[in-house]
């Protein structure tokens, strides 16, 4: 008789209503959430930014760390105007030339 009754403990409740719950008898078999052993969890939490704050971000750092590396890769007599020039690729040939 146990062993017939042994489908109620591990019964599938997530997609059911609390009602159906109930009218089944099932309240045995709920779980907390994220309490699911081999199982693949349909749970979805929402990202901290929106998508076009995060790409912005993004850009902004990656365009910052290839200006550090442009700087720190520069000859001794450029100065840091002309590494950003070069960076956002409006320098001119009297930008690039070592001075004299």
């Amino acid at each position: 008789m146990a062993g017939e009754e042994d489908w109620r403990k591990t019964a599938e409740t997530t997609k059911m209503s609390p009602e159906e719950v109930k009218r089944a008898g099932l309240e045995g078999a709920q779980r907390p959430p994220g309490h699911n052993p081999g199982g693949i969890l349909h749970q979805r939490r929402g990202l901290p930014f929106g998508p076009i704050t995060m790409a912005v971000t993004g850009f902004l750092v990656v365009g910052t760390i290839g200006y550090f590396t442009l700087y720190t890769l520069k000859k001794p007599e450029a100065t840091a105007g002309d590494v950003a020039k070069v960076s956002a690729n409006v320098a001119t040939p009297e930008d690039t030339r070592p001075r004299k």
